[in-house]
């Protein structure tokens, strides 16, 4: 009785959350659209959609790591190593799909290695995807001689992924973006699967005693992260055209805070995919119309690092809360 009584309390808390978030863009977009003069344009509008589209599907990946309990540092670096060996792949005038492929693949692998790593190993994610991160950047150095590598020799049969428009008006890699967000948001709320992600977050002990297989379940979590971020790499790649040794940079942090402001938390068990779409928007918004104000980049790194203090405070508050 009382864990049925739980669950409309934990649905109120959770479509609150996305109340306020969406309050929170909306009152954002009204205070750019009445200090700016162009930023309600449509063109610039899909322009954010655009620009925000591939940290989405970052943030997506890290969403599902965080709801375990865990994290992934490694996110930016396993996109542009998958994003690199699909440039060096058509500049060896390998097929278009077989490249993709081969790029995709090296983000799974990638993945793969995370959860070796945590789950056999034992080693926790935070190190593991830390040490992930700094050994796959320095490959991507070293395999470009840190000069990006262009990835243009395919010509449309491959950019038009990240630099076409369906229609005319709509970016493929929002296009993209949306197809799977909407098939994250299935799996992790409609599938036994995200049943068991959500389980072992909230207390790993207490989900493998009812019988899930927390290791073989983590392991998948951070194969389907190495998936998406290496979808997410092969977009970037196909947009601009090049594989650079810096791409995906700093993508961790934005990753992770879309997720928190999203109402995703550190000690995991909780998140939203919807909330961390919303979070996401809110960065990129925030970016866009300050850029658009003429404020520093520099500045906006720190308008960007407040708002995820802030997302981590409120947080800290609602588990102390919750646990009153």
């Amino acid at each position: 009785m009382g864990k049925k009584k739980g669950l409309p309390l934990s649905k109120d808390r959770i479509n609150m959350q996305l109340v306020v978030i969406t309050i929170g863009l909306i009152l954002l977009m009204m205070f750019f659209s009445i200090n700016t003069k162009n930023f309600l344009s449509s063109r610039n509008l899909i322009n954010v959609a655009l620009q925000t589209s591939i940290s989405i599907i970052l943030a997506i990946a890290e969403t599902y790591v965080i709801i375990t309990g865990g994290i992934d540092l490694s996110i930016g670096s396993m996109s542009a190593a998958a994003g690199m060996i699909t440039a060096i792949c058509l500049n060896r005038s390998v097929p278009v799909p077989a490249a993709i492929l081969a790029g995709i693949a090296t983000g799974i692998l990638c993945g793969a290695f995370n959860a070796f790593t945590i789950t056999v190993l034992g080693i926790v994610p935070f190190i593991a995807t830390l040490g992930t991160n700094s050994i796959m950047r320095g490959l991507i150095y070293v395999m470009l001689n840190g000069i990006p590598l262009s990835a243009s020799s395919a010509g449309k049969a491959f950019t038009w992924i990240g630099q076409d428009k369906l229609g005319g008006w709509l970016p493929y890699p929002v296009l993209f973006m949306a197809i799977i967000a909407v098939v994250c948001v299935i799996v992790l709320t409609k599938t036994k699967f995200g049943r068991m992600i959500f389980a072992i977050g909230s207390n790993e002990n207490t989900a493998f005693l009812s019988g899930i297989k927390v290791k073989a379940v983590k392991f998948k979590v951070y194969l389907l992260s190495g998936l998406l971020c290496s979808i997410a790499g092969v977009i970037l790649t196909s947009r601009v055209a090049s594989a650079s040794p810096t791409a995906g940079q700093g993508d961790e942090t934005f990753a992770i805070a879309a997720a928190v402001i999203g109402g995703a938390s550190l000690s995991g068990g909780k998140g939203n995919m919807v909330g961390t779409i919303i979070g996401a928007f809110i960065i990129g918004i925030l970016n866009n119309g300050l850029n658009l104000i003429g404020l520093s980049s520099f500045w906006q790194q720190v308008a960007v690092g407040c708002v995820i203090i802030l997302a981590v405070f409120l947080d800290v508050i609602r588990v102390k809360l919750k646990n009153q």
